[in-house]
């Protein structure tokens, strides 16, 4: 499956527009991962916890993009874009949304 934040993807054509698709994840740190992320905000610098908690979580969350765009009949995907809030003060959403669509080399 091709992933492409552009709206064409070079050297291919768009046959087919299948929809909308996303693919979402919500993550949490367990206490022990809290507990370090609050000390090291204090000293100040990167958060490596969190860091890598997102980072996971982004790249799930086009591991399910990618699911719900194949279940569609899709082998592509453009114009992905990534959006994330929190819920509560422990918990990030993470989602990925794009179109889905069906492409074929020119």
């Amino acid at each position: 499956m091709l992933v492409v934040t552009t709206e064409n993807i070079v050297g291919y054509k768009v046959k087919e527009v299948k929809g909308q698709v996303f693919g979402l994840i919500v993550r949490s740190r367990g206490l022990g991962g809290n507990i370090m992320a609050f000390l090291r905000s204090l000293v100040g610098g990167e958060i490596h916890e969190y860091t890598s908690m997102l980072e996971d979580a982004r790249k799930q969350a086009i591991d399910r993009l990618v699911m719900n765009a194949a279940a569609m009949g899709a082998n592509g995907i453009v114009m992905m874009r990534f959006d994330s809030s929190e819920i509560g003060q422990t918990m990030s959403e993470v989602l990925a949304y794009g179109t889905a669509v069906v492409i074929e080399k020119e």
